[in-house]
């Protein structure tokens, strides 16, 4: 019996037979920004703060080889055989993809020709697998690296939340944005129940840069309420007889003040109209141009998601103008720019780039709708941050149903948990780290435990 084998029927023993996971309410820094920049206080923030912890882990070795993410999560659900996973389907896929073997893959040049001529930097892996094949869910599973309806999937903190409040130490004086940053990522994950200092700072794109990053009655008058505030209530905010939650809040709006009037943010955040137009003129393209220069800036930024919300949810007319070319488009211009200004400014070999999504689509033949449904099988892209680029892990049969070869040395499906695993390993940060500090008293793992196998970091992809 195959190793995938045995962990299929550990998961027929213990399948995810859960309620879905629904959206929970969480807070942001950029709701506090809307809420300091009118000059309210924030006495509605009230929150119970997580505990300092007490850390355990089992002491292992990490890549340690990137200084930053840059998670692309492609929600909806892309095709992986008509992208990344190219099987051309005879009678089917569009003859205007124009598949060509490029540095040993086949590939869709004319869907994403930009890519094609950047496979060298970076990597494939396809024996990718989902564990849930309903949007949000999966979703949410991709962002947390764990089952959203399980005993800690309610509380359970976005990656860039861990990878936030294991990098704290690392900030140096003067850097002033928010370590985890999410673009175009209304819906995302946020921090748990971590503190809030660790939840994403959520952003629209916007050539304008960030929203009530000045006050309406000007700097002067704000400098004036800031001072005010501070006279009436630091001794509640500074060594507060009320514990440490009053201190966090204190830091928190601190940090939020520090980004208001300040060059820094302007230059970061705004974007000129050519320089969204090399993008694509477009959301993602957008974010994909502030996540270059939020890491240009090194302002403190470690993790930065980006969703793209391009429709890749094709369940009718795939090969439609507006469908699968018109979305291709949009992800071959803005990732493809990205990785090469990452590259140009030096930044792509300390910058780990993960696009996945939350999982695949049918394969073979179109349904009678002409589209592809859901499907567990799917593929994930790495790049830069220590990954080793023109290179594909893993293969599938003939269609792109199932893996035929696995193409890692644990010799089953990559899940979900194994890319978080991958991310926390690139980043120095021991994935099998427990904190005991959660509310639950259970204590929360990095990365979950099953029992049966560990999930592990991908280090095929290191070379």
């Amino acid at each position: 019996m195959s190793q995938q084998e045995k962990i299929n029927r550990e998961f027929e023993k213990h399948p995810w037979c859960h309620p879905t996971f629904f959206n929970r309410p969480h807070w942001t820094r950029r709701r506090f920004f809307e809420v300091i920049g009118a000059g309210i206080t924030g006495a509605f923030l009230a929150e119970r703060y997580a505990k300092a912890a007490d850390v355990t882990s089992a002491g292992m070795v990490t890549k340690n080889t990137a200084q930053n993410v840059v998670f692309i999560l492609l929600a909806g659900a892309p095709s992986h055989t008509d992208t990344f996973d190219l099987k051309m389907v005879k009678g089917v896929t569009p003859d205007s993809f124009a598949p060509q073997t490029m540095n040993g893959v086949l590939w869709p040049t004319g869907l994403l020709p930009n890519l094609g001529n950047q496979l060298s930097d970076f990597a494939i892996v396809r024996s990718v697998r989902a564990h849930a094949l309903v949007h949000s869910l999966a979703q949410t599973w991709t962002q947390i690296g764990r089952n959203p309806a399980a005993a800690l999937g309610n509380i359970a903190p976005n990656i860039g939340s861990v990878v936030s409040i294991e990098k704290e130490n690392s900030r140096l004086p003067g850097q002033i944005f928010p370590t985890f940053l999410a673009l175009n990522s209304g819906a995302g994950v946020g921090g748990g129940y971590l503190p809030a200092v660790y939840a994403p700072f959520k952003v629209a794109p916007n050539a304008g840069g960030i929203a009530n990053t000045t006050n309406p009655d000007g700097q002067a008058r704000f400098g004036n309420r800031w001072n005010l505030l501070h006279t009436l209530d630091d001794n509640l905010r500074v060594n507060s007889p009320n514990g440490k939650s009053m201190g966090d809040y204190n830091d928190f709006y601190s940090s939020a003040q520090e980004l208001m009037y300040n060059p820094a943010v302007r230059q970061a955040f705004s974007f000129t109209s050519t320089d969204s137009a090399r993008y694509g003129n477009t959301t993602l393209g957008n974010s994909c141009l502030v996540a270059l220069q939020v890491l240009k800036a090194n302002q403190g930024t470690r993790f930065i998601q980006i969703t793209s919300n391009d429709g890749w949810d094709m369940h009718q007319n795939i090969y439609a103008a507006n469908q699968l070319p018109a979305k291709g488009k949009i992800l071959d211009t803005a990732v493809s720019n990205l990785l090469a200004d990452l590259k140009a400014n030096g930044l792509l070999s300390q910058t780990l780039v993960v696009m996945v999504g939350e999982f695949g689509r049918t394969v073979g033949m179109l349904s009678a709708a002409q589209g592809r449904d859901h499907y567990p099988q799917q593929f994930a892209m790495f790049a830069g941050g220590g990954v080793v680029g023109g290179r594909v892990i893993g293969s599938t049969n003939d269609s792109g149903s199932d893996v035929a070869d696995f193409g890692w040395s644990a010799g089953r499906y990559i899940y979900p948990e194994d890319i978080e695993a991958t991310i926390y390993s690139a980043m120095g940060i021991d994935w099998t780290t427990v904190r005991h500090d959660d509310p639950l008293g259970r204590g929360f793992e990095y990365v979950p435990s099953t029992g049966s196998f560990p999930f592990l970091p991908v280090n095929e992809l290191f070379g």
